[in-house]
């Protein structure tokens, strides 16, 4: 029998005014002075300025590096990491979605692992022997989990790709996940990065290393999510919503963080490297068309898909059938959402299909896949979707 492994955070905070928990917990753990890692557009529409007025008022010392691009690039860590040294900080506080995440992460673990400076060479699965400066995570999307993961994705502009990074070393110690802090998101944001959760969700169920533990996380994440996204994109301060949908993405990063993904996130990786498009928008077009190339690796998962996604008398249809109706079910809500579903909607050119079908190929994520595929059959799919 294969030794499986689960990593999460040590401790995590849900609902509506977690954040009030976040300066009781700074006490608690003897932390002086942060850094603050957030993105200018959150500062000015005031959504991290909530956490820091929770700051302010308990006293905590803090400085602001708000630098974060949508794709976060080796730079933005480097330049994070002299933030850090100059501000005299001795803990990091996150606030964003996947990206602000993702750049402490990377600005955690250099800071106390020097060796990987140069930030390229944390790509993949990397040998780093110190823990993370500590990282409190205060997400502000409903997507990524990048709270719970031991994963970050950092945009290596030189050599124009993104790289994953796998590390234990990583986790946030603390996440606060509250849905107040995701009711200002617009419409189109809340649809990408929910679909961003259902693709983590479903790649995380059908990838090659799920097992009871994580299938147990990623069915729930589907139903939750089939639940609430279309409420939370059509009445963005409904707080149930906003819950559920924060609630499903963290439940489906507890899973795939755990066992790997598959070739959506392979095809998404090189879409934000060439063109910045969003992640979420990225694995939102292409969940469908890869669920129906992988369809014939699948055993009886997309069942437990459709019926997770609210289709009605999943038991009575044949092996066919409900794998038909899962990837309906996923397509539908795409469309009711308004995700783009086609990939020259969104800027890429069909020129690069192939150098991008290569870049996908090679993708961390790809040996995840349930059914094994090459560069030829990526290009198809990319062709298809375009």
């Amino acid at each position: 029998m294969e030794t499986k492994r689960l990593i999460l955070n040590e401790t995590s905070y849900f609902g509506a005014g977690a954040i009030q928990q976040i300066t009781g917990e700074i006490a608690r753990r003897g932390y002086k002075k942060a850094l603050v890692v957030t993105d200018k557009d959150l500062m000015k529409f005031g959504v991290a300025t909530r956490v820091l007025e929770v700051l302010d008022k308990a006293n905590v010392p803090y400085v602001v590096y708000d630098e974060v691009k949508a794709n976060p690039t080796v730079n933005n860590v480097k330049a994070g990491v002299k933030a850090f040294k100059e501000a005299g900080a001795d803990f990091l506080i996150a606030i964003g979605g996947g990206s602000p995440i993702d750049t402490s992460k990377a600005i955690g673990i250099i800071t106390n692992n020097p060796s990987f400076a140069d930030v390229k060479s944390l790509e993949g699965v990397a040998d780093t022997k110190k823990r993370s400066v500590p990282i409190i995570a205060v997400p502000t999307t409903a997507g990524t989990a990048a709270e719970v993961t031991i994963n970050y994705v950092i945009t290596d502009e030189e050599s124009v790709k993104k790289m994953v990074c796998v590390d234990p070393n990583d986790i946030p110690e603390l996440s606060i996940v509250d849905p107040e802090m995701m009711v200002s998101m617009p419409k189109g944001l809340t649809a990408a990065t929910g679909m961003d959760a259902l693709t983590h969700a479903i790649e995380g169920y059908i990838t090659r290393g799920a097992w009871t533990m994580t299938d147990m996380f990623e069915i729930k994440a589907i139903e939750l999510i089939a639940q609430h996204l279309e409420t939370a994109v059509n009445e963005p301060t409904n707080l149930e919503a906003r819950n559920g949908m924060a609630l499903a993405q963290y439940i489906a990063g507890m899973g795939f963080s755990n066992v790997g993904l598959g070739i959506v996130h392979s095809m998404a990786h090189p879409l934000g490297a060439y063109y910045d498009t969003p992640h979420g928008v990225a694995n939102a077009l292409l969940l469908p068309y890869v669920m129906e190339y992988n369809a014939p690796a699948t055993g009886d998962k997309y069942k437990a898909i459709a019926k997770a996604m609210g289709v009605a008398n999943v038991d009575g249809m044949s092996q066919e059938a409900y794998r038909t109706a899962a990837v309906d079910a996923v397509k539908a809500l795409s469309k009711r959402i308004h995700i783009p579903q086609k990939l020259n909607e969104i800027g890429v050119k069909e020129a690069d299909l192939e150098k991008l079908a290569v870049a996908a190929f090679n993708d961390v994520c790809t040996p995840g896949n349930p059914r094994d595929t090459s560069a030829e059959e990526i290009l198809a799919l990319y062709k298809k979707a375009f």
